[in-house]
C-alpha cells in the first residue's frame, strides 16, 4: 500500500484534473515541423468558432458548445524522469557499480543512448531540457544564485521560449512536476512571488517538490504548488524520495481515475543524487565492502565492463584518475574507511532512488497505461559532483557554497554511522566522482570534457522501438528532449505563446533513432557548444576542441589564463570515444576552425560575456543581483508566522553590520524558543530565549558555535536586540555581537568567522518558530516561542 505523509495545507489533486476525454490510441512518429498536430498559438483554451444558430428564442436556437483543446489521436502518456549529480559510470545500466535495477528493466524494453549530453550543471541543463533551447538562450548560463544581468544568465526564461510543460498542458494533458525545480530567480523565491517563474506558471498544473538547488532528504523545504508544507517532523522513517514517489503515484493514480482518456506528463525530478548524500541505513549497507578496492580500481573495472558490454567501443581507452587525486594503495588506513564509507552511502542514495522511480512505474503499469506511455529516463543533469573536496566532506554548505573544504577524516571517524543522516550535509571526495565518470575525464561543472557532459539516457515506448534494449551511438543533447517528446506526441512547437513569436528550438527529434533502422543513422545533431563559468568546448561533425581555462572542477581558485589565451585541445570522436588523445599539434587548421565555430556559436546563443567569477557569485551584492522583495530597504519588520523565507529573498545580514529587535511579552512561569533564525544545523544564526535567558547562537559551517547570552529575563513586556559590527575588510571576516535588553548591555562577545556567501540554498528565515534543521544542537524543531512575539526588526547598515 502506498504511505501517504500527512501534509498541510494541501490542494485536492482531483481539482486539476477536469478536462475533456479523447480515445487512446498511439500516433505514427512525425516530424516536429511537418504532419504534426495541435495548436499553432497558446493558450487557446475554447478553440474554434461557435458553430451553432442563435435566434431571438431559446426554442429556435442551436446550442454549440467550445471544447478544451485536445491532443492529437493517440497522443503517449509521458514521463520524463531527471537524476542529479550522476556520472556516466555510476549505474549498472551503463557498466557502472551501483545497481539500478529498475533502469535496466526500462533499458530492457527500450534504448540506451551513449552519447547525450548535458551542460555540466543542474540548472541550466534543467532549462535545456525544458525549453529546448539552449541554456544561454533559455537565460540560464549558470544556475540563479550566481546570475547576473546579462540575457544569457539572469536566470530569467524568456517569454519567446515557453516550457514543454506548457506546450502540452495547452494541447489537452493534464501536467504535474515532483521534486526539483531550480529554474526561479534567486530573488523570487518567497511567498511575495512574483510566480511567473514557478513551475505552476511554467505550465504545470500541479508542482509538489523544492524550488532551490538542493535540499535535506530528512527535513526538505517542500512546496506544494506556490505555498510551502512542512514534513512529518516525528516520522524516523520520512525521506524525501520516497514521498515525491508516493505523491506522483497518487497523483497518476487520480488522474487516471478522473480522466482516464486524457493523457498525462509527469517530470519527476527528485535531489538524488545531489548532495548531501541521504539515504536509509539499510539502503546504505547493503554495499558495505563493495568499494573497499578504492576508486582507482573501481574506475577501470567500470571501463572495462563497459566494453564486455559494448556500451563503449573495444578502441576506447581509459582516462586515468587525474594526478591530483590520491592513488587509493597510497592512502592509510583510516582514510580508506571513511572514503569507502562515503562512497556506500553515495551507492545507496543512487540505489535507493532507482528503487523508487521503479515503484512509480510499476505503478503506472499497474494502471495498465504502460504501454501508452513514453518514459524518458536522463541519468543526470551533469556528470558527477567533485564539490567534496578531496577528502570528502560531511557539510557540503560549506565545501560548495563557502569554498571551505577542511580535512574531515578524524571528524568523520568517530561519525562513521551518521554518514548519510539528519546530522550530516555530506559528499563523497574527489577520487569517487572520477570513478563515477569512468572512463571520461573530469566532472561536474567542466564543459570542457564529457566527465561534465557525458550523462546516460534511456527511452523506452511500447510498441514504437523495434530494437529494444540496443544502443544508440548518435551524438545527441539535453536540448533534443522537448522536441523529441513533441514529435512522439504528434504535437507542434507553437509559433506563438501567450500572444508572444516564440523563438525556434534548438534542439531536434530523437525519434529517427527509435526503430532498427536508426541504429546506424548519422547524428541528426551535427553542432553543439558548451560552456560554464569559463569552460567551453565546441562539437562538430565528430571533432570537439575544448579547453578548461585553467579552472578544475574541485577548485574554486580563479583562472591564471586570459580568455584569449586559453590553451585548448582538439579529439576526434570518431577515433577516440573517450577524449584521451588531444591531436591539436597534428590539426591546427581544424583547431583554429572550430575556436572560430565556438565564438559563432557564442555570438549567436547569448553566450556573451564570458566570465570565470564564478563562486564569487554567489555574493548577491558582488554579482549586481536584485534582493527581490527588499530592494532598497535597510529596515524590515516581521511578525509571527513569517516562516519560510528563502535566502535569495531574505534580508541579506552576510559581510555586513546589521541589528536584530524583538518586543516580546514573557508570561509568568517564563519562556522559550525562537525569536527569529536563519539557516540550520550546517550554517545559520538564532536570536531566542533559552530558559528566559536571551541568547544568540551564530554556527559557521558546523564547526564553530558562538554563544552570547544574558540572565533569565522576569515575567512582563521587553525589547531584545543584538547588535553585530562587522569588521570588513573582505568576506567572511568576524566582528562584534552585543545583546541589549530593554536599552541595556547584558552580553557582548567576538563571532571571528562570519559565512562568506550562503547559509543554505534551501534552509530558511523563519519568526517565531524554526523549519527544517536546528541552527543549534540546543534545542529541536519547530522551537516555537512560548511567549508573546509582537515583530522582529532587521536593520541593515
Amino acid at each position: 500500500m502506498t504511505r501517504m505523509h500527512p501534509m498541510k495545507p494541501c490542494l485536492s489533486m482531483l481539482s486539476l484534473l477536469l478536462g475533456a476525454a479523447l480515445t487512446i490510441a498511439m500516433p505514427q512518429a512525425s516530424a516536429q515541423t511537418s504532419g504534426a498536430s495541435g495548436l499553432s498559438s497558446i493558450p487557446d483554451r475554447r478553440p474554434g468558432e461557435f458553430n451553432g444558430h442563435i435566434s431571438e428564442y431559446f426554442k429556435d436556437s442551436e446550442r454549440d458548445f467550445p471544447l478544451n483543446p485536445t491532443p492529437p489521436a493517440g497522443a503517449p502518456n509521458v514521463i520524463l524522469i531527471l537524476l542529479d549529480d550522476v556520472g556516466f559510470g555510476a549505474t549498472s545500466t551503463f557498466g557502472g557499480p551501483v545497481a539500478t535495477p529498475a533502469l535496466d528493466k526500462l533499458a530492457a524494453r527500450g534504448l540506451r543512448y551513449t552519447q547525450w549530453h548535458t551542460t555540466a550543471l543542474c540548472a541550466p541543463t534543467r532549462a535545456a531540457i525544458l525549453t529546448g533551447q539552449n541554456h544561454h538562450e533559455a537565460g540560464f548560463g549558470g544556475i540563479p544564485e550566481v546570475a547576473t544581468g546579462f540575457p544569457g544568465y539572469n536566470g530569467i526564461l524568456p517569454d519567446t521560449s515557453v516550457t514543454v510543460g506548457q506546450i502540452l498542458r495547452d494541447n489537452g494533458y493534464n501536467t504535474a512536476w515532483f521534486g526539483k525545480n531550480h529554474n526561479t530567480p534567486d530573488y523570487e523565491t518567497s511567498q511575495a512571488g512574483p510566480f511567473r517563474q514557478w513551475p505552476n506558471a511554467m505550465g504545470f498544473e500541479y508542482f509538489y517538490g523544492f524550488i532551490g538547488g538542493d535540499t535535506n532528504q530528512w527535513a526538505p523545504a517542500l512546496t506544494e504548488n506556490t505555498r510551502p508544507v512542512e514534513p512529518p517532523a516525528d516520522d524516523p522513517d520520512y525521506h524525501l524520495t520516497t514521498d515525491l514517489a508516493d505523491r506522483a503515484i497518487s497523483w497518476i493514480r487520480n488522474q487516471q481515475s478522473t480522466a482516464p482518456n486524457k493523457p498525462f506528463f509527469v517530470y519527476f525530478a527528485p535531489g538524488a543524487t545531489h548532495a548531501p548524500h541521504h539515504a536509509p541505513k539499510a539502503w546504505i549497507d547493503r554495499f558495505k565492502g563493495q568499494f573497499d578496492q578504492g576508486w582507482n580500481a573501481v574506475s577501470r573495472e567500470t571501463f572495462e565492463r563497459m566494453r564486455e558490454q559494448g556500451i563503449i567501443p573495444a578502441s576506447a581507452r581509459h582516462n586515468p584518475l587525474p594526478g591530483e587525486v590520491t592513488d587509493w594503495d597510497a592512502l592509510e588506513a583510516d582514510r580508506k574507511k571513511v572514503y569507502a564509507r562515503m562512497m556506500e552511502v553515495y551507492a545507496g542514495f543512487l540505489a535507493h532512488t532507482d528503487h523508487e522511480i521503479g515503484r512509480m512505474l510499476d505503478a503506472v503499469e499497474d494502471l495498465g497505461a504502460a504501454d501508452d506511455t513514453l518514459v524518458i529516463y536522463a541519468v543526470g543533469d551533469n556528470g558527477a559532483s567533485a564539490e567534496g573536496g578531496f577528502t570528502g566532506t560531511l557539510n557540503e554548505i560549506a565545501a560548495d557554497f563557502n569554498s571551505y573544504r577542511p580535512d574531515v577524516v578524524a571528524d568523520a571517524m568517530g561519525r562513521l554511522d551518521e554518514i548519510g543522516g539528519p546530522t550530516t550535509y555530506n559528499h563523497y571526495p574527489v577520487g569517487w566522482a572520477m570513478a563515477m565518470n569512468s572512463p571520461m575525464r573530469l566532472a561536474k561543472r567542466q564543459a570542457s570534457h564529457f566527465g561534465g557532459t557525458r550523462n546516460g539516457l534511456v527511452i523506452a515506448w511500447p510498441g514504437h522501438i523495434d530494437d529494444e534494449g540496443a544502443l544508440r551511438t548518435q551524438f545527441h543533447h539535453a536540448v533534443d528532449i522537448t522536441p523529441t517528446i513533441l514529435q512522439a506526441t504528434g504535437i507542434q512547437a507553437p509559433r506563438t505563446a501567450n500572444g508572444i513569436e516564440q523563438k525556434p528550438m534548438a534542439g531536434v527529434s530523437m525519434a529517427y533513432t527509435f526503430d532498427a533502422a536508426g541504429k546506424d543513422a548519422p547524428s541528426r545533431r551535427t553542432t553543439q557548444y558548451f560552456e560554464i563559468g569559463g569552460t567551453r568546448a565546441i562539437y562538430d561533425n565528430g571533432w570537439i576542441a575544448a579547453t578548461t581555462h585553467g579552472l578544475l572542477p574541485w577548485s574554486d581558485e580563479a583562472s591564471e589564463f586570459d580568455f584569449e589565451n586559453d590553451p585548448w585541445e582538439l579529439y576526434d570522436l570518431s577515433q577516440d570515444f573517450t577524449e584521451f588523445e588531444d591531436v591539436a599539434r597534428q590539426h591546427p587548421e581544424k583547431l583554429a576552425e572550430l575556436k572560430a565555430k565556438f565564438m559563432d556559436e557564442a555570438r549567436k546563443r547569448q553566450v556573451l560575456p564570458l566570465n570565470d567569477q564564478n563562486a564569487a557569485l554567489f555574493n548577491a551584492r558582488v554579482a549586481g543581483r536584485p534582493a527581490g522583495p527588499v530592494e532598497g530597504l535597510d529596515t524590515l519588520t516581521y511578525y509571527p508566522g513569517m516562516v519560510r523565507l528563502p535566502e535569495g529573498s531574505a534580508p541579506d545580514v552576510k559581510n555586513r553590520s546589521y541589528t536584530l529587535t524583538a518586543d516580546i511579552e514573557i508570561p509568568a512561569g517564563g519562556a522559550n524558543g525562537i525569536l527569529v533564525t536563519q539557516g540550520g544545523l550546517f550554517s545559520g544564526w538564532a536570536l531566542m530565549l533559552q530558559d528566559s535567558r536571551p541568547a544568540f547562537v551564530y554556527n559557521w559551517m558546523q564547526e564553530d558555535f558562538t554563544t552570547i547570552s544574558g540572565d533569565p529575563l522576569p515575567p512582563g513586556k521587553h525589547t531584545v536586540a543584538f547588535d553585530f559590527t562587522y569588521d570588513g575588510g573582505g568576506l567572511g571576516k568576524g566582528g562584534t555581537g552585543v545583546l541589549t535588553v530593554d536599552g541595556r548591555q547584558v552580553a557582548q562577545q567576538r563571532i571571528e568567522r562570519t559565512v562568506p556567501n550562503r547559509f543554505s540554498l534551501d534552509e530558511t528565515m523563519d519568526v517565531g518558530q524554526d523549519t527544517g534543521t536546528a541552527v543549534s544542537p540546543d534545542y529541536r524543531v519547530p522551537n516555537a516561542f512560548t511567549g508573546t512575539l509582537e515583530k522582529v526588526v532587521v536593520e541593515l547598515k
